[in-house]
This record gives C-alpha cells, sequence and structure tokens, in this order.
C-alpha cells in the first residue's frame, strides 16, 4: 500500500451516506453511532450543508488572510454570538486550534513577565498529536517515541481542583482542560468542577482554556459544554463538529487576551477560507432552524435510560456515562473486539481507553435509530467475547 501505515483500518471502504447511514464498496448499509468520531452532527450528505459547498466551491474556494474574507467575518460574528466571546481566529483542526490556545498562554505569560510560562493540563486528556498538543496532553502511551517533549505543563488528575490549589504558583499561566473529557473515556467531571476552576484562575490572574473540540458545536446538548454553568472561559477551541465534515478550526478568545495575537504572531495559510467557514456557517444555521440542541438532549435521555434499562445487572459493565451525545459504557476489561463485532452486525462503533465504548452518533437520529444502537450495542455487551 501506498498510505503510511499509522492507522489500524477496518475492513470496509464507505462510498457513500445520507444521514445516519453509511453504504459501503458491496452497498451493505451500516448505521453510524460515531460520526466520523463527532464530526457530522447533521449526519452525512445533509442537504443545506451540500447546497452551500457546491455553490461556494462555484463561486470561490480560496483567496488569502491578507485579504478580508467575507464568509469568515460572518462565521466569527456567529461564533461569538451563540458563545459570548469576543474574537475569533480560524484554522484547519481541533490540533491547530489548540497550537493557537498554547501560543496565546505563552504571549500572555512573557506579557506577565514570566520567563517561562507554565500550562496545567490533566491526566487523561487529549488535545491533539502535534508536538506542542501532544505535550499537553495526557495519554502517555501515544507520547512514546516522540521525546523530548515541549516543556512548559505541569499534569494533575482530572475533576481535582484542590491538586491545582497545591501547586507552587510561580509561572503558571493558564489551565486548559476538557469539559468533558472524550478521547480518555467520556469522563465527565462534578458539575462545579469548571466553577471551581475558574474561581481558581481568577484568583490567580490564570486563563482558563476549555478544549470544547469534540463537546463543542452541540455535542453536550449546549453550543459549548461550558454553558451548562454560568461562567465565561478566556480561551475556547473547536473544530469536530463545527464543519460537519470539512476540515476548519477556531479559537475564540475574550477579555484580556481576546487582541493578544496581532500581525506577525500568528497565521495559517488555508485558515478560515471561504468554502470551511460557508459549511460552518451553515452547520450553525441548520442546528438553529432545526432546534437540534433540543433534539440531542432528547435522545441523550433516551440513550442514558435505554443503557440503563439493558445492561442492569450486567456483571462486565462498571459504569454508563452520558452527557449529551456523549456516551461511554465501561466494562471491567478490555473491550477492543467489539468494534469489529458491532461492524459485522452493520453498526460503528467506537473504544477507546482500552475499556470504554464510546459512541457519538449524529444529531438527526430517529428514536427508532437510537433503539437499534441500544440493542445492538447492549447485545454485544451481555455476549461473552471469545
Amino acid at each position: 500500500m501506498s498510505i503510511m501505515p499509522n492507522y489500524t483500518q477496518l475492513p470496509v471502504t464507505f462510498v457513500k451516506g445520507e444521514g445516519a447511514w453509511l453504504w459501503d464498496t458491496q452497498g451493505k448499509r451500516y448505521l453510524d453511532a460515531l460520526s466520523g468520531i463527532a464530526v457530522c452532527g447533521l449526519g452525512h450528505s445533509h442537504p443545506a450543508v451540500t447546497s452551500a459547498i457546491c455553490e461556494q466551491a462555484g463561486k470561490l474556494l480560496h483567496t488569502s488572510n491578507i485579504y478580508n474574507i467575507f464568509n469568515q467575518q460572518e462565521l466569527a460574528e456567529a461564533l461569538i454570538q451563540i458563545t459570548n466571546m469576543e474574537r475569533a481566529f480560524f484554522c484547519n483542526s481541533g490540533a491547530e486550534a489548540n497550537e493557537a490556545a498554547l501560543k496565546i498562554a505563552r504571549l500572555y505569560g512573557h506579557q506577565q513577565g514570566y520567563e517561562q510560562p507554565t500550562i496545567i493540563v490533566t491526566q487523561g486528556s487529549f488535545h491533539g498529536r502535534t508536538l506542542a498538543t501532544l505535550s499537553a496532553t495526557g495519554n502517555p502511551k501515544i507520547q512514546q517515541g516522540f521525546a523530548p517533549l515541549l516543556e512548559g505543563f505541569i499534569r494533575v488528575p482530572y475533576n481535582d481542583v484542590e491538586a491545582i490549589a497545591k501547586i507552587p504558583k510561580s509561572q503558571i499561566v493558564a489551565v486548559l482542560v476538557e469539559p468533558v473529557i472524550g478521547e480518555g473515556g467520556i469522563s465527565i467531571p462534578d458539575t462545579d468542577y469548571l466553577v471551581k476552576l475558574r474561581n481558581l484562575c481568577d484568583a490567580n490572574n490564570w486563563l482558563l482554556m476549555l478544549d470544547e473540540i469534540q463537546t463543542g458545536m452541540g455535542r453536550t446538548g449546549k453550543w459549548c459544554a461550558f454553558q451548562y454553568t454560568d461562567i465565561l472561559p478566556d480561551v475556547i477551541t473547536l473544530a469536530k463538529g463545527l464543519g460537519n465534515g470539512v476540515p476548519i478550526g477556531a479559537c475564540l478568545t475574550r477579555g484580556k487576551v481576546a487582541d493578544i495575537l496581532q500581525p506577525g504572531t500568528h497565521g495559517s495559510t488555508f485558515g478560515g477560507n471561504p468554502l470551511a467557514c460557508k459549511a460552518a456557517l451553515t452547520v450553525i444555521n441548520t442546528i438553529k432552524q432545526d432546534n437540534l440542541l433540543s433534539r440531542v438532549q432528547e435522545l441523550s435521555e433516551r440513550f442514558h435510560q435505554g443503557f440503563t434499562q439493558a445492561l442492569k445487572g450486567v456483571a462486565r459493565v462498571k459504569e454508563i456515562r452520558v452527557k449529551g451525545l456523549m456516551i461511554g459504557i465501561e466494562l471491567v476489561e478490555p473491550c477492543g473486539q467489539l468494534v469489529a463485532k458491532a461492524l459485522e452486525r452493520n453498526l460503528l462503533i467506537n473504544v477507546t481507553a482500552e475499556r470504554v465504548i464510546r459512541l457519538l452518533p449524529p444529531f438527526i437520529l430517529t428514536n427508532e435509530q437510537a433503539d437499534e444502537i441500544i440493542a445492538t450495542v447492549s447485545d454485544l455487551v451481555q455476549k461473552k467475547q471469545g
């Protein structure tokens, strides 16, 4: 093969998608409970997104960020309106959005007179695979072989504000966390976790930076997961569901770092191009028009009740965790083989952190499709695998 072997790929190739369904080269249909890993919240080939992409492709794909880009300005205003942030920087991926956030934190620290600005991150986190975001990530397994990693990070347990409070304050400039840990196993913190972090950051003049790449754009039933509280972060990163499959990332800022990136400090050749921004604008408008945030919450309750009932008393189930359409079923033993077993039954799922079945279905699921996912996954869990 001519492709680098850095992915472990399943023996299937998809050629068409519609809503929550995908079809392979043999014409076989699969129910997608993964959404391209929290990307296609509107499902596949959504008519509004398809139309917007085709229309924009016939007008203009790329100029450069040395010129004004109308769609980019519109998208920035739309994101500011739904998040209450102040400024937006656009890039092409979640890792790039987090790179921007890390640079913002370091620049802020140097402006405060710190020689070695340090960012607090958490165990079990995932922020990307570039060298800086890999250094921030709390997964030693995926860091192996890439030393020396970047300095300037202190790692603490997730959902433990007291652990942060005990750290010497010198050189710390920011806290970077996921409101819900996604790749690390759908870990949902205490309801006051972000509030306590906000208070701690305010008391120490630190930045609170939230990686909403997996949780954002409606995935938890709010535009962003932090909106289940009354706080505002200083920096938010978005990607995944923002473009419904068109690559785009965003770093949003407010307050003391709203305008910290000045000409020459950061940039992106393709970031915020007219096509990606048009797709993202259409995603936002569709979520609003179709009232999909409420639908996510309805489906979330259906999944929670359905799995709780179906898996009650199953010894191999350790815990069921649900936040919006982020669903984690933790088993007592590794269960990676269930991904292939589900594929055999025409269902796409994921296993992360070795023992957690991760489901990230699209927002446009029907009740019948949700029930099919519940029934199939529950049956797979109940059957002891050889």
